[in-house]
């Protein structure tokens, strides 16, 4: 006899119990419980109880579906509002017509800047011309799949000559391949083999910090060298100068003052120089006052202020070493307005000096107080992590030697002097600095695990004025130390590091081939496709590259497509700072100070002003407070301030260049190229319409 099904229907659910909310227009489920083991039974024809669950849970079914509906529904929604007030705010942009061609401060060659855009606005127009053409081939039944093109076909196959256009599309097709064709692969190819090098060094560089981290090494002061304030017998404690060059910044003055006249070293045996050139009166006064308030508290703290402002901060460097009371001093510490050093700076890299004479720089890497504010700083993040984490961290410890980072480091005064001293020569001093006093023999030491905070530039337009110096300098450095590298008399080894890899390859390589590979020679591909670029050149090298590139900063893993793309379109600033400083052309003389939001400066102080004072800051209190209301009027002054984007013309330009070859390579059904070209032109589309980073004052 066969056993009832009734019996286990007796502890199973008659229903699936489901409460639903809903709050238009959106929806949840807080409970929907699975089906019951009789609406599993087959052959069950019965209209019992169990057919009634069926249908329950059936309609149940039917409410999520149509809820999924509603909510998909409402995410369309929501995409189309995104697109109007994007397409708002591009309106607004235009309507306002400001463009980097309006920014008189602007530190870029009038004639390069103009230079540069004709012709990236020429090979625009050819590209939409050559699409049109294309696409009316396309239509009169020219089907070539790229990048292979069976020339023997042209006349003789069903697409031979039947029209005067078929006549005009067959003669150019030829033209392309006899007179085009052979010299743009010819630069592909050698962009190609600088972009394979460039690759080969950058994973040279991650495979030795592999090693670094694999063997835990960093450098360790000698034993009885650390400081220790409370057996000072003990410790080393040599008279260290401490300067802060700064200029006109306002934002950033009391933060920085405050880090440095807290750090944790004899009085005695520390001197602080605030160099000031600023040429606004009001910022003089604020700046000397936040001077005198501190002297009045028991720092050692001078103000200095120059007359004649010339040779911008090396200048200012220079002057301040010819003070009589530098002779005292043994080493030189020097921090940026914006920087920000704990109290243990000088007792964590002080210490690496004693008993080796021939170390002349300690150099601490930077940490940044804002850099998750926005995209922008996220993606800046990436670049300068793996600038620490890899490139000066191996270069420190296999060959004592990279370039100064102008800031968050102690030199030792007879180093400078050894070395000739602080030049006016170029606008990056700082690896002027370094260069030559690698000529002389010193050595250098990268602390990887010693960090000094500050900011990253919060908007486009001041991120682009700090690469195009960045990138300017290096070229006007490499044309005037060339001639001192070849005399030097140091290794071959040493000057092959310097000439090849210091300059060459990582700052004239690299922007070269990654505007010209990426935003010239790839769109021009697609309108002459017997030009190949493989696949792999275009996807997954780069792709590899990005890779290598944020692992120092593993946060940062879901904005690797958006630090590959930005990357080629700063290579747009970094190419033509790179041509201004190679032929020394106006611009690379010029230094635009990177604007500052002081961000971390009113919590710090609002901090300070919170805690107790310390019985060295005796009414400090009243001044803290004094501080804090005029820093709240400073921030209601910037809120009334009225605050613009800019439209920069160039990454407009090329985003329509990339577009349009984009459209012209589904013609040729070219996948990887298309969506790489559609998305590096929608890239650059949103940053020539200003809409990454902050806005500007």
């Amino acid at each position: 006899m066969a056993p009832s099904f009734d019996f286990w229907a007796k502890g199973s659910h008659k229903g699936t119990p489901v409460v639903i909310k809903m709050e238009n227009p959106n929806w949840s489920i807080d409970e929907v419980e699975g089906l019951s083991d009789d609406d599993f039974l087959i052959g069950n024809t019965s209209t019992g109880p169990r057919d009634k669950a069926r249908n329950k849970n059936a309609k149940q079914l039917t409410w999520v579906l149509l809820l999924k509906a509603h909510r998909a529904a409402g995410c369309l929604t929501s995409i189309a509002s995104t697109f109007v007030s994007l397409g708002s705010v591009i309106r607004r942009r235009v309507a306002s017509g400001r463009t980097d061609a309006d920014n008189t401060s602007s530190n870029e060659n009038k004639t390069v800047k103009t230079r540069l855009y004709n012709c990236i606005k020429v090979f625009l127009w050819l590209s939409l011309l050559l699409l049109g053409f294309e696409i009316a081939a396309y239509f009169k039944g020219w089907h070539f799949g790229a990048p292979k093109l069976q020339l023997q076909y042209v006349f003789t196959s069903t697409y031979g000559v039947r029209d005067l256009f078929d006549l005009l599309y067959a003669r150019w097709v030829l033209i392309r391949v006899e007179y085009f064709a052979p010299p743009l692969q010819f630069l592909a190819n050698v962009c190609i083999v600088l972009f394979l090098i460039q690759s080969l060094d950058r994973l040279i560089l991650c495979l030795g910090c592999f090693w670094i981290r694999f063997k835990k090494i960093k450098p360790i002061p000698k034993q009885g060298a650390v400081a220790d304030l409370e057996s000072g017998e003990n410790g080393f404690f040599p008279m260290v100068l401490v300067q802060i060059p700064m200029c006109n910044e306002r934002e950033v003055y009391q933060q920085s003052i405050a880090a440095v006249c807290n750090l944790d070293w004899p009085k005695s045996k520390i001197l602080i120089q605030v160099l000031d050139d600023s040429d606004d009166p009001t910022t003089q006064l604020l700046i000397k006052d936040e001077v005198h308030k501190w002297q009045q508290e028991g720092a050692n703290i001078v103000y200095r202020h120059r007359i004649i402002r010339d040779g911008y901060k090396a200048g200012n460097l220079k002057s301040a070493m010819g003070c009589s009371y530098v002779k005292d001093c043994e080493f030189v510490a020097i921090f940026d307005a914006d920087f920000q050093p704990t109290p243990d700076f000088l007792k964590q890299t002080v210490p690496h000096f004693k008993d080796n004479e021939d170390i002349g720089l300690v150099q601490a890497r930077w940490s940044f107080v804002n850099k998750d504010e926005n995209l922008l700083t996220r993606l800046q993040n990436i670049n300068l992590a793996f600038h620490f984490e890899v490139e000066q961290q191996v270069n420190g410890h296999f060959i004592n030697f990279f370039g100064f980072n102008g800031t968050a480091g102690v030199w030792r005064i007879k180093a400078l002097e050894d070395s000739g001293g602080w030049l006016e020569r170029t606008t990056v001093e700082d690896m002027d600095i370094a260069v030559r006093a690698h000529l002389q023999g010193w050595k250098f030491i990268f602390l990887n695990d010693v960090e000094c905070q500050c900011e990253l530039p919060e908007s486009y337009e001041a991120y682009r004025k700090q690469q195009h110096r960045w990138h300017s300098g290096p070229m006007q450095l490499f044309r005037l130390c060339l001639p001192d590298i070849i005399r030097a008399k140091i290794s071959v080894w040493k000057k092959f590091n310097l000439i090849f890899l210091f300059f060459l390859l990582r700052k004239l390589v690299l922007p070269f081939y990654s505007f010209t590979l990426f935003c010239i020679i790839l769109p021009m591909t697609m309108f002459v496709p017997e030009a190949e670029l493989p696949a792999w050149v275009v996807c997954y090298i780069p792709a590899t590259m990005s890779f290598l590139n944020i692992l120092p900063a593993p946060k940062s893993f879901p904005f690797i497509v958006p630090y590959l793309l930005f990357e080629n379109i700063m290579s747009v600033t970094k190419f033509n700072a790179m041509i201004s400083g190679l032929f020394q052309l106006g611009s690379a003389y010029e230094w635009v100070v990177t604007k500052k939001s002081g961000r971390s400066s009113e919590g710090d102080l609002v901090s300070l002003v919170e805690k107790k004072p310390k019985h060295n800051r005796v009414g400090s209190e009243p001044n803290l407070e004094e501080m804090k209301a005029d820093l709240i009027q400073e921030e209601e002054k910037k809120a009334k301030k009225k605050k613009h984007n800019r439209i920069y013309t160039k990454e407009l330009a090329l985003a329509f260049l990339l577009l349009t070859a984009s459209a012209r390579s589904l013609l040729s059904a070219q996948g990887i190229h298309f969506y790489f070209l559609l998305f590096q032109g929608i890239s650059f589309l949103l940053v020539g319409l200003d809409l990454i980073g902050e806005q500007v004052l």
